[in-house]
């Protein structure tokens, strides 16, 4: 019996060290594995900033002008070199003035196979008239920041897309007939959006969310947090600009609330559903544009290259943290 009792607790013994060790094993902490590091790709400001001034040398790019005509033809033309396959959506609207517009929207898509997208845009139509100038406020404007800017930073980016495959959906919207808009009458605005949303291209068109980009190329432009982009995308709002501050570009983009501008991007959020923002420059303060705001002065003499490289890194950033 004695003998029994001594094998029966070193049995004990051993299955208790045994547990012992086993649940020590499976204590040790595991090595978790290792996100892959994201690389950013760099955004050249001076080929955005070339981009900006090949608009321009068209001249004043309002429907129904052979300046219009041919600076669209440039458009479509450099997103195709740069891979886009490229949608024209040509229509007619008829204008405040009752004018009838000939507008051509350009969409240009990079991974169209893909599920997963988002999409940046900018209006690349310049305005018709200088109403806020001291003089010749019947003649149209150049439009460097207001409209090129835009576009000037939207073609860097599918240059550089074009090298490095962002692994997500990404649209590049070039609106049309933005700017032929009566001050008072928001809707008289951004006519080539609000056809989008009512004839939307491709057929079944489904975006996680929309960055529009609006008169961003001025010397220390701020862009703070615009009332519909808050509204409607609050969280995307404070990504990009907490990307924004991480990269170094928190004096250009201040988390700041300031008042709704019917912009573009109001008409995708509201008609669309797809939440989208407005970069835009507004005085934080004051919350008026820049000072050559619809006048003649909007000319390439605005544009800087740094600010045109805040805006463009941004979004590179954004785009390429999507899946992360």
């Amino acid at each position: 019996m004695r003998s029994f009792r001594l094998l029966y607790i070193a049995i004990l013994t051993i299955t208790l060290f045994a547990c012992q060790e086993e649940k020590t094993t499976t204590n040790e902490p595991q090595e978790k594995p290792k996100k892959e590091k994201v690389v950013i790709p760099s955004f050249n400001q001076d080929s955005a900033y070339q981009f900006v001034a090949d608009q321009v040398t068209f001249g004043s790019r309002v429907n129904n002008s052979k300046a219009h005509d041919e600076c669209a033809k440039y458009l479509v033309n450099k997103l195709k070199s740069y891979g886009c396959e490229v949608i024209e959506q040509d229509g007619t609207v008829k204008a405040y003035d009752g004018q009838m517009l000939q507008f051509k929207n350009i969409i240009g898509q990079i991974n169209p196979e893909l599920g997963t997208r988002i999409f940046i845009s900018a209006h690349w139509d310049s305005r018709h008239i200088a109403d806020q100038d001291i003089s010749k406020k019947n003649e149209p404007i150049l439009g460097a920041n207001d409209g090129a800017s835009g576009v000037g930073v939207i073609l860097e980016l599918a240059r550089v897309l074009q090298k490095n495959n962002p692994g997500i959906g990404v649209d590049f919207f070039l609106w049309d007939a933005e700017d032929h808009g009566n001050p008072g009458t928001p809707d008289s605005y951004c006519l080539g959006s609000q056809y989008w949303t009512k004839n939307i291209v491709p057929t079944g068109y489904l975006a996680k969310y929309g960055i529009n980009l609006d008169m961003v190329g001025a010397k220390d432009a701020t862009f703070p947090f615009e009332g519909y982009s808050y509204y409607y995308a609050a969280d995307l709002c404070h990504r990009v600009w907490s990307i924004a501050a991480k990269l170094g570009y928190e004096s250009y983009f201040p988390k700041v609330n300031t008042s709704a501008v019917t912009d573009d991007h109001f008409y995708v959020s509201a008609n669309a559903n797809i939440p989208c923002i407005d970069i835009i420059h507004k005085e934080p303060t004051s919350e008026r544009f820049h000072e050559s705001w619809h006048t003649h002065a909007d000319d390439m003499s605005v544009i800087d290259k740094e600010t045109l490289k805040a805006v463009g890194q941004t979004l590179l950033a954004v785009i390429f943290t999507e899946n992360n």
